[in-house]
């Protein structure tokens, strides 16, 4: 079995692609990845080939920024669905989908998986007739697909290809999932899932730093960070991006750090802060808080009582994972439902709501209650649990090798008898 893998955003999103990856390259099965140039180093020395044949949509943002137009000749609004209908499907879709087709064509595929937010594999699947399906990432679990047709189907006219009918065409064939059903943050679920359990190791080589190990035992260790996404967004600010106002108050997260850091320096705890290289006033910290650009999460969170993170959907997964209950403090797109979503579960408490300046008060009384309300913990523990209960990935390997095997060329419904879910 050949398999074509397509990969966007940023490099969490390729780390989350890994384990699969990484399991359909086992055995006699061929793998290419195709993603934008910066994100194909680090699919680098693993059993698969890679292409940095897709456009890079941080560029598309950037000139969308600086005056250009995206799909259909639109500007980026400030309203949620319509930025990320532009930003997943914007003008830079169809430069992709052109490039991607001839390299699928030499590669003859079988089967097409792309992260949730890429959309050229969808298109080239539809082009060769192939099977596709997506893997969870982000924002991608609340794209609308009633609203999402419309701009799909203009690039489907621009390739010569049928326009669909169905919003659920970019499902046809199912979707990826590797959360429990009841714990699933997918607000749009297609009508076949296939579930299993993302590795909690996405790099076995990333270990604690040796001053991290010795840190004190005594007290709870906190945890903070928000993600890769929006110091990336923050530094393509200050480059001179024209952002509309309110977009560029989500996108500065210092004032979230700085409120972050004077929090957890009021808490009797030992708190890691990662930073993600943006500078913070040192004034508000105390020495119980240490400040890195960067620490190794998966590894942490097993240590950890609790994460204060800015909702992003792998730090939520990799949380569940550890059995670490959530602060959430969200900022933009898909973190507010996210965040809305651990506190409906019973999993973590949102301290932040949307236009809200974070306040240090408020984000220290909430891991404070968080850390002494044992009914959390047990909660997050049995999600753990059913989390851990999810049938492996090389699970989903075998699924997807089925659906190869039941598809008949343009009957995509012999695939129906195939769905799979995890216990739930």
């Amino acid at each position: 079995m050949r398999v074509l893998c397509t990969v966007t955003g940023s490099p969490s999103h390729a780390r989350a692609m890994l384990p699969l990856v990484t399991a359909l390259a086992a055995g006699e099965r061929e793998v290419l990845i195709a993603a934008p140039p910066q994100l194909a180093p680090l699919f680098a020395g693993g059993p698969v080939r890679t292409t940095g044949v897709l456009a890079d949509p941080h560029e598309h943002m950037d000139r969308l920024f600086r005056g250009g137009a995206g799909a259909g000749g639109r500007r980026p609004g400030t309203e949620p669905e319509h930025a990320w209908a532009e930003v997943f499907a914007g003008s830079h879709l169809a430069d992709s989908a052109a490039a991607l087709l001839p390299v699928a064509r030499a590669f003859r595929p079988d089967l097409v998986v792309r992260d949730g937010g890429e959309f050229a594999g969808c298109l080239v699947a539809e082009a060769l007739g192939l099977p596709h399906v997506s893997a969870p990432s982000g924002a991608a679990n609340h794209l609308d697909p009633v609203r999402l047709l419309p701009v799909l189907n203009e690039h489907r006219g621009r390739l010569g290809l049928p326009v669909a009918a169905d919003p659920h065409a970019i499902h046809r064939y199912g979707r990826l999932d590797c959360m429990p059903p009841r714990y699933s943050f997918t607000v749009h679920p297609a009508r076949k899932t296939i579930i299993y359990r993302q590795p909690s190791e996405i790099d076995p080589t990333e270990t604690l730093a040796p001053w991290m190990a010795e840190l004190p035992t005594d007290k709870p260790l906190v945890i903070a960070a928000v993600g890769t996404v929006l110091p990336m967004l923050a530094r393509l600010r200050h480059t001179g991006a024209e952002i509309p106002r309110p977009m560029a108050d989500l996108l500065d997260v210092s004032d979230l750090l700085n409120a972050t850091v004077a929090a957890l320096s009021r808490l009797d705890c030992t708190a890691l802060v990662a930073t993600g290289g943006i500078p913070l006033e040192p004034a508000r910290r105390n020495d119980n808080v240490h400040l890195v650009d960067h620490f190794p999460q998966p590894p942490l969170l097993r240590c950890a009582q609790l994460f204060l993170t800015h909702g992003g959907y792998n730090s939520i997964r990799e949380a569940v994972g550890a059995g670490v209950p959530m602060a959430v403090a969200p900022r933009f797109g898909d973190q507010f439902a996210n965040a809305d979503r651990v506190q409906q579960l019973g999993l973590g408490r949102r301290v932040v709501g949307p236009g809200e300046t974070p306040v240090a008060d408020d984000i220290a009384a909430a891991c404070a209650r968080l850390l002494d309300d044992p009914r959390v913990t047990a909660r997050t523990r049995r999600a753990q649990r059913h989390m851990l209960a999810l049938p492996p990935v090389a699970s989903a390997v075998a699924d997807l090798e089925r659906l190869v095997r039941a598809v008949v060329p343009g009957r995509p419904e012999d695939v129906a008898g195939i769905s799979v879910t995890g216990p739930g």
